[in-house]
């Protein structure tokens, strides 16, 4: 169903229930992220449609961008407005320059190389300039934390930055669709704050957040965009401008390209059709391809990972902010503590898979341990604090976090 057809503020049948008023809170109920998709369940990558370059040929342009960011003597600019003082690359950001990302900057590409070159090296000195070249945990990331650049630490962009934004879910991480992709969903109903770059900042974070939930061979995610009304919205919402628009999704296209696996939206009024209808020109034909309006999310995301406020949704979710967010923060540090483990463990250098990065297999010849130089540095960054001593600031209760685990076991590379 196109949604530039919509005249009136309505709500798709299939999707909308009544706000009633919800029963006790059951023994089932789940207050945080989902941590694995479906078990049994395959990730399935996309097909590039990229067939005008050979394989042969995307090998050797592949080893040529490979080969610049292999170069130890590379510095880059902490800001794009200061070009004078430049740093070498970072543990973290060369943990972020993966093989599979050199393949999404050179299909984004069209497999140019020198445009991928430079548009990785621009995504460098944004994620510096964003305040994300070092994660956004923050201090509640013990790894992390010690490669950072002391320059940029003031500018991080960290779980301080953006919880008053998180106050109403209107930005949660939850689920898997059939492919494995970790889900984000945007309920425009919950807003609670009027347009800004604080806004802007949150999306970026849970950006990154929802990243670190890709498992094993996928590195897509689906967005799944909501327009119903809630009551803890703002009562009088303000629809982001245009050249809002086109910055975030500058910045979505630019700087996280091959990253939107779906986009799915429903319960579409009017205003918001105006407002996707005066994006959609500037979004690319690929991303086009991969849209939905108005179907039920469970026509995409398995129903025992689907909220129960959504059609055929088998999950019990209450979204309590102090249990979600702690959840959202701790599950997320720990993933992102097992990818930077496995990419010291794998030598710390530019160009490793993400598949072996996300992989729990252990490393041969490690005998499951950590093995290399870098081992006394893991070890000292995570002796040296808890994820759970550094949540206090958070605006988070000190209950524990109730939590239902599905049994899951990880996907395999399809």
């Amino acid at each position: 169903m196109g949604f530039f057809s919509r005249s009136s503020n309505t709500t798709s049948p299939k999707e909308a229930k009544p706000d009633a008023k919800k029963p006790e809170i059951s023994e089932n109920a789940v207050f945080v992220p989902i941590e694995h998709p479906v078990s049994g369940s395959v990730s399935q990558p996309e097909v590039p449609n990229d067939k005008a370059v050979t394989d042969e040929e995307k090998e050797k342009r592949y080893q040529e961008v490979l080969n610049h960011f292999q170069n130890p003597d590379l510095e880059y600019p902490l800001s794009s407005d200061d070009k004078e003082k430049k740093e070498k690359l970072t543990t973290v950001e060369k943990a972020w320059l993966t093989k599979e990302c050199f393949l999404r900057y050179l299909r984004a590409c069209t497999w140019k190389v020198s445009d991928a070159i430079d548009r990785l090296e621009n995504s460098v000195v944004w994620r510096r300039e964003y305040g994300i070249s070092n994660g956004v945990y923050g201090k509640h990331d013990p790894i992390t934390g010690k490669y950072q650049i002391p320059e940029l630490a003031a500018k991080a962009l960290s779980p301080e930055t953006v919880v008053d934004e998180s106050l109403t879910g209107k930005q949660i991480v939850f689920g898997f669709d059939k492919g494995c992709r970790p889900c984000l969903f945007l309920m425009n109903g919950k807003e609670n704050t009027k347009p800004s770059e604080t806004q802007v900042q949150f999306l970026i974070f849970m950006l990154e957040c929802v990243i670190n939930y890709m498992p094993q061979g996928q590195d897509k995610l689906a967005l799944c965009v909501d327009f119903k009304e809630y009551p803890v919205g703002l009562k009088s919402k303000s629809v982001p401008s245009v050249s809002v628009g086109k910055s975030v999704l500058h910045i979505l296209q630019y700087h996280y390209p091959e990253r939107l696996g779906r986009a799915l939206f429903v319960n579409i009024p009017f205003v918001a059709s105006v407002f996707l209808k005066l994006c959609w020109p500037f979004l690319d034909p690929y991303t086009k391809q991969k849209v939905s309006f108005d179907n039920p999310f469970s026509d995409f995301i398995p129903t025992e990972q689907l909220m129960d406020e959504y059609e055929n949704g088998e999950v019990e979710f209450v979204f309590d902010h102090d249990k979600y967010w702690k959840g959202l923060i701790e599950i997320g540090v720990k993933k992102n503590q097992h990818y930077l483990e496995r990419f010291l463990e794998l030598g710390a250098t530019v160009g490793l898979s993400e598949v072996d990065l996300r992989s729990n297999e252990a490393i041969p010849g490690s005998d499951g341990k950590t093995v290399n130089y870098t081992t006394e540095e893991f070890q000292d960054a995570i002796s040296t604090a808890s994820v759970g001593d550094n949540l206090e600031k958070l605006h988070i209760s000190d209950a524990p976090v109730e939590k239902k685990d599905p049994e899951v076991v990880e996907p395999v590379q399809a």
